[in-house]
């Protein structure tokens, strides 16, 4: 697909994404005081997400690292962080952070080059380590839009009302959207995702308590941290959000 092609591909949703939200940002820009009011809807469809994980998902990302080297896997969470550097340009960009955009083009072009597409980290290597991922949820929350209340989706996890709504931009803005072979482009999202569940399960291992509220709370507050390039400090301290910890959403 040629670059004028792809530009038109990411700015047509954004454009229309931007008409959906006028009336949105007016209703949901104070913030709820209460982050979770449909509670009961979130634990039925958390409930369903826990069982096809536990029975599916878990079970193939175990069996992922148990049969992928260590550094084969590296390599493949590399790639995939590599790839993610476009949507943190084209967003890092609508948010006015042109610094940051333009940190995040000089890793891609790095490690797309000396870093063979982004298997290998050179960047890191040139006191360029990755900065904290962009997406048009955080787009939007520097543009003014409340987050709304926390909502669980069927099979995609946490989530809140702003990003779901963003989420058509993001797939719009994922490079691999554009793959043109069908099964291949199954496949390369199937590897993502089974990588970002992989990277996971050491992490889990500190839910304590209430499961669905551990995670709320965690992905809540994950995001403000996002948000605010990491400026947020909370009851699990700064440190327990480093972005290398969190390559993935529960």
């Amino acid at each position: 697909m040629a670059p004028r092609d792809f530009m038109k591909h990411i700015l047509n949703p954004i454009a229309l994404a931007l008409l959906t939200l006028m009336p949105v940002a007016a209703s949901v820009a104070q913030e709820e005081k209460n982050p979770d009011p449909w509670q009961g809807w979130n634990r039925a469809v958390f409930n369903f997400n826990d069982r096809v994980d536990r029975w599916f998902l878990k079970p193939l990302a175990k069996g992922y690292k148990a049969v992928t080297p260590d550094p084969i896997e590296v390599g493949i969470s590399n790639i995939f962080s590599n790839i993610g550097e476009v949507p943190n340009v084209i967003n890092g960009t609508l948010q006015g952070d042109f610094k940051g955009a333009g940190y995040d083009t000089g890793r891609f072009l790095v490690n797309s080059t000396l870093g063979l597409g982004g298997l290998l980290d050179v960047a890191k290597h040139m006191n360029l380590p990755a900065d904290t991922p962009e997406d048009f949820g955080q787009t939007l929350a520097t543009w003014g839009v409340g987050q709304g209340p926390y909502l669980v989706l069927p099979l995609l996890g946490p989530s809140t009302v702003r990003d779901t709504l963003s989420r058509p931009v993001d797939w719009y803005t994922d490079p691999t959207t554009y793959i043109n072979h069908e099964g291949t482009e199954i496949s390369v999202k199937a590897l993502s995702i089974l990588d970002a569940r992989a990277g996971l399960l050491e992490l889990e291992k500190n839910i304590t308590g209430d499961r669905y509220v551990f995670i709320r709370d965690v992905y809540l507050q994950r995001r403000a941290y996002l948000i605010s390039n990491g400026e947020v400090t909370d009851d699990f301290g700064a440190e327990d959000f480093s972005d290398e910890d969190f390559e993935g959403d529960f």
